[in-house]
Parts: C-alpha cells; sequence; structure tokens
C-alpha cells in the first residue's frame, strides 16, 4: 500500500515541516512556495504543466543512464526521489517497476503525491516527509538509484545534497541530478522569459543568485566521490511548445553520475 509518513511537531513554527526538516539545509520559503501550489500537482493544465510536459523526457534519460551505468533497467530496482513535491516523477519511475520511494519537506505536496498514487494503485511506491540528509544517514548504501531533479537550486547548501545522493546509492549505483545554469541567458529564458512573459511558473519561483553551473555541480559531485557519467541541456520552443534535449546546457540541464564499484558505503 502507498504510505506517506507525517510526523507531525506542534512546536514547529511552520506546520509544514516536521522536527526532520529542521536541519540547517533548508529554506523555509522555498517549501512554502510549493506547498500553496499543492492542490495543482496533478492538474496537468495548472501551475505544474511544464513538469508534465517535460517528464517524459526526464524519465527516458534518466533511465537510458541507468542502463549505461548499471546494464539494467528500472524494473525491480530501489530507487529514491529527492524533493519528489507532488510525485510526478516518482510516479512514473515507478510505473515502470521501480520499488521507488519519494521524499520531501512540505506535507501538503506529500498529502497530493499519496492519494493520487493510491488512486493509481500503485503498491510499490512510497513517501516520507524528511529532509534528504536526516533519510540518507539512515538508508546509508540503500539504493540502486537517486534522482534529484528542479531542487539544488531551492536550498541554501546544494552541496549537501550531492552528499546525501551519494550516501544514499549502492556502489556503481547511478544518480541523476537537474537544475539550471547560471549566466545571463539563464536569467532572461529562466525568470524573465518562463516567470514573466510566457507564465509557465510563478513570478519568485526562482532565485538568479541560487542557479549552479555545470562545472559547479560537476565540483560537487567530484568532491564526494561521484565520477561523471553524462550531461544534457533540456529545450523549450514557446512558438511550437516542443520540449527537447540537445548538448547545449545554457538553460535547464541535467548530469547523471555514478558511484564507484569500489566506493564504501
Amino acid at each position: 500500500m502507498t504510505t506517506a509518513t507525517h510526523n507531525d511537531d506542534s512546536n514547529t513554527s511552520n506546520p509544514s515541516l516536521d522536527k526532520s526538516a529542521q536541519h540547517l539545509n533548508v529554506d523555509h520559503d522555498e517549501v512554502a512556495k510549493f506547498t500553496k501550489l499543492a492542490d495543482e500537482w496533478w492538474d496537468k493544465q495548472g501551475a505544474f504543466a511544464t513538469l508534465h510536459e517535460i517528464n517524459p523526457l526526464r524519465l527516458n534519460w534518466i533511465s537510458d543512464n541507468v542502463l549505461a551505468g548499471m546494464n539494467t533497467d528500472l524494473e525491480g530496482l530501489r530507487v529514491v526521489d529527492i524533493g519528489c513535491g507532488g510525485g510526478i516523477l516518482t510516479e512514473s519511475m515507478a510505473r515502470r517497476g521501480a520499488d521507488a520511494t519519494g521524499i520531501d519537506l512540505g506535507t501538503e505536496n506529500l498529502k497530493a503525491a499519496t492519494v493520487h498514487a493510491e488512486q493509481s494503485g500503485l503498491a510499490t511506491l512510497r513517501y516520507e516527509h524528511i529532509a534528504a540528509e536526516d533519510f540518507a544517514a539512515a538508508n546509508k548504501g540503500q539504493f540502486d538509484v537517486v534522482t534529484c531533479m528542479e531542487m539544488l537550486e531551492h536550498v541554501p547548501d546544494p552541496s549537501a545534497i550531492v552528499q546525501a545522493c551519494f550516501d544514499l546509492l549502492k556502489p556503481g549505483g547511478v544518480c541523476v541530478l537537474s537544475t539550471i545554469n547560471r549566466n545571463p541567458k539563464s536569467y532572461l529564458f529562466a525568470i524573465i522569459g518562463a516567470e514573466y512573459v510566457l507564465r509557465l511558473l510563478d513570478r519568485g519561483t526562482h532565485d538568479y543568485g541560487k542557479f549552479i553551473t555545470p562545472a559547479e555541480l560537476d565540483k560537487m559531485a567530484t568532491m564526494v566521490g561521484f565520477s561523471r557519467q553524462d550531461l544534457i541541456g533540456l529545450h523549450y520552443n514557446p512558438l511550437t511548445k516542443r520540449y527537447w534535449l540537445a548538448q547545449n546546457v545554457d538553460v535547464n540541464y541535467m548530469m547523471a553520475v555514478k558511484k564507484p564499484h569500489d566506493a564504501s558505503e
């Protein structure tokens, strides 16, 4: 049965966060941005329409990198989706046969994810309300695949999340990360274009200062012990409303990294 764990704490100042979420690497305002939109996670015409549209591209690229790195597909693998939100990606990986877990700090997001998963009859899918670092401390070396999509640019210390991803993986496991590059073009496209002109996202969704260059992310990954496997850019044409993957990583991009087989758990 699909479950979501919510550890309510009546003494906390933010009711959407439990004790484990009082980790230093949490921006409460960022969590609140997505929590207030929880009812729209599964509305394909709503605030998260873009995520629904790009999800097939993300899912296939993740699957391809798991196959390249582990010589198998997602079926039967233990997968954790960090910063899962309403479970759009998490659920799609479960549909491909993965034993999937989604973690997030927004209780309303998790409620939306849980309800949709239960309605879909996904028995191998579960959700937990817990910080990535805390989850990693309790589950070292337990997962074959880790995903962390569109989250790193919303936390104070993204390198700590990358470390948590490494800790969660079994030796030989694959991690897929996605974020936004930091340069004038990404500011124009991801903030001015997406938030103000096209209104694909609510204004204030992103903070340009928190964007991460591929070189910075690669350094974070290398420092914790990962080796880079692949890098790809995600592109959108507002006139044709078509999304595609290409080598240019000026704005949105995904990076696949691998934990060495000889790494300790």
